[in-house]
């Protein structure tokens, strides 16, 4: 059955100092909501004020999107913190990300974790509600933006927390519904017609597309698409119009 309302984020703000990563200007110009990086994995002052100042301007919805300090790695790799210290970072991630929104008269309505961090929510209960931990100790109101089939997301929701499920169009899925690791092959898909085909079955079969076509049922609320890469922009353009065009309507959730 299609979903006739769905949102739209990317991961923005990931660029830093003299260094520009993706085009937070034109995707802010197709997307409903953005992850805006918190200064750890990307994003600095500079570029969280900008980014949330122009995602006021577009009235796109905005959202923490805190992750491992790791600038080298792009906070896609895996560090050990332990259960109080990642709690303690995606804190600090979250008061900063409120603070620059705020300078920039906008205002945070949700967090969702990135990279190697979010990929461990989904299978590390400990490190997932270490994550939930932080962000009703700062603020209760916050909404989770959360994976399918992912601890983060069925401990948000036991615990009374308003959670968005998240599909992500230009990622692979394993057979249990996880993200297959960027290590592997396919992980990332970047042939925008297929990428949009494959969003569009998703969205109407109200599940999610394993890499042997198997359909696995799950809530969407929104749909990711990744701000990092070369194919970012086209493929954001082309996804919206062709779900507008199949009778689907962007919205943003919050």
């Amino acid at each position: 059955m299609t979903k006739m309302t769905i949102d739209m984020n990317a991961d923005l703000g990931e660029s830093f100092g003299h260094y520009s990563i993706g085009d937070d200007a034109a995707m802010l110009d197709i997307v409903t909501s953005a992850n805006v990086a918190c200064g750890f994995h990307g994003g600095d002052p500079e570029v969280m004020a900008r980014t949330f100042e122009i995602a006021r301007e577009k009235n796109v919805t905005v959202g923490a999107h805190p992750g491992y300090p790791d600038l080298w790695g792009f906070g896609r790799r895996q560090i050990p913190f332990s259960a109080g210290e990642t709690e303690r970072l995606i804190a600090y991630q979250i008061g900063a990300a409120q603070a620059m929104a705020a300078y920039a008269g906008h205002r945070i309505a949700y967090v969702k974790t990135h990279g190697a961090l979010g990929n461990l929510t989904e299978r590390n209960t400990e490190v997932a509600a270490a994550v939930l931990n932080a962000i009703q100790a700062v603020d209760p109101s916050l909404a989770l933006v959360a994976g399918a089939f992912g601890e983060q997301e069925r401990l948000g929701r036991e615990r009374g927390m308003t959670v968005y499920t998240e599909i992500f169009a230009d990622r692979a899925y394993t057979e249990e519904g996880h993200l297959v690791s960027r290590k592997e092959p396919g992980a990332v898909l970047h042939d925008v017609d297929f990428v949009t085909e494959r969003v569009i079955r998703m969205v109407r079969a109200g599940a999610i597309e394993t890499r042997s076509g198997k359909m696995l049922p799950t809530p969407m609320d929104t749909i990711c698409v990744h701000g990092d890469n070369a194919e970012s922009v086209a493929i954001a353009r082309t996804v919206r119009a062709r779900l507008e065009e199949a009778g689907i309507t962007l919205k943003a959730f919050a």
